[in-house]
């Protein structure tokens, strides 16, 4: 997620210019919100803030309760009610009609701190769970942990939890009593980023890219050309590849999370790559071109006696994006980013105001 990844990044050059921070954890929402729990934002003792916990109506007053929770060393939990008057007044507006509960936890460096946690995390390709506890009647938040940190009974109820977590693939709240103090555990279910694989360095390849990086997705581009699979046209790029299909796919690394958009325009060479993809666990594969070609590329595959397994070409969508009357190579990348994100998190590309139910999935 390119929050955290953001998140990180900024903690270590506070580290470097000598300032104190505190990171900002949404740990439960009641009602509507515009962020969800598992939203963060690092905020520095002089007022820098990364990441987001709202549209920006809550950041004002959460800098003060950071800079707070840094100045007095502890962890506290604030909640944000909109049906309250008094938040008005301090022009603490929601919009949303949402009560949001806020986690501030001043960051030290004491190994296993909550940044180390985000940054272990990030650090591999993999699914991941990560824990934040507070407190409804102490004022004693266990804040972002693992399970170590408790007594062996609360260790094993945490990690049951956490292996439900896993196999489910959703985030829940759990609440646990340890001694008089009862706790909430939000035990979030943490996916890694999706995994762009761009076969063809064009033109209309740039924007796609760049689009990909800013929506936090790890962007790689492959070409056989090296005039133009270079870091000046892609600087955003987390890889780049050159060379023939064959050579190339041996590096690749393909899991439920990757997606490979096929459109160097060299119409030999996309199928020489697709014809590589049958036993690749890729959630996504795009054609750019029209279904004619999409047709042609699968009957002279077949011909060769290429056989795709059903389960890939299941994954095939070509042509490639959603009827967005795109036009441009801008228009189209976000047609094409748009298609992928609705496959890998399972969402028809609906109007939300044809949903009868909330935008968000309730975590119980």
């Amino acid at each position: 997620m390119k929050e955290i990844k953001d998140i990180v990044h900024a903690f270590d050059i506070a580290v470097r210019e000598g300032k104190k921070t505190a990171l900002a954890t949404v740990v439960h929402v009641e009602g509507s919100s515009y962020r969800r729990p598992g939203a963060r934002m690092l905020v520095t003792e002089d007022g820098q803030l990364t990441g987001a916990i709202s549209g920006g109506c809550l950041e004002g007053d959460a800098l003060r309760k950071a800079v707070l929770a840094i100045t007095q060393g502890k962890n506290k939990l604030v909640i944000y009610d909109t049906t309250d008057e008094d938040d008005a007044k301090f022009g603490i507006q929601l919009g949303c009609n949402g009560i949001v509960s806020i986690l501030f936890e001043p960051i030290t460096d004491h190994p296993g701190n909550p940044i180390e946690l985000l940054r272990s995390v990030i650090s591999k390709r993999e699914t991941a769970i990560l824990i934040s506890g507070y407190s409804l009647n102490k004022p004693e938040h266990p804040g972002t942990c693992e399970p170590e940190k408790f007594p062996s009974k609360i260790q094993q109820e945490l990690l049951a939890v956490s292996k439900e977590v896993l196999e489910n693939g959703s985030s829940v709240h759990a609440e646990l009593n340890i001694g008089e103090n009862q706790i909430l555990f939000f035990i979030e279910y943490y996916q890694p980023p999706i995994s762009l694989i761009i076969v063809g360095a064009g033109n209309d390849a740039i924007p796609l890219a760049s689009m990909g990086n800013a929506i936090g997705w790890t962007v790689t581009i492959v070409d056989g050309r090296n005039s133009h699979a270079t870091s000046q046209r892609f600087p955003l790029a987390d890889k780049l590849w050159i060379g023939k299909p064959k050579e190339l796919i041996r590096q690749m690394v393909f899991d439920g999370r990757t997606a490979m958009v096929l459109m160097t325009h060299n119409y030999h060479y996309d199928i020489e790559m697709l014809g590589l993809l049958s036993d690749k666990p890729l959630a996504y594969i795009g054609l750019l071109g029209p279904a004619s070609k999409r047709d042609r590329m699968l009957i002279e595959l077949d011909e060769k006696g290429i056989h795709l397994s059903e389960e890939t070409l299941q994954h095939i969508y070509g042509p490639t994006g959603l009827d967005l009357g795109a036009e441009t190579s801008e228009e189209i990348a976000l047609s094409v980013l748009s298609e992928i994100m609705s496959v890998m998190q399972q969402k028809a590309p609906i109007h939300l105001r044809q949903k009868q139910t909330a935008i968000h999935q309730t975590q119980l």
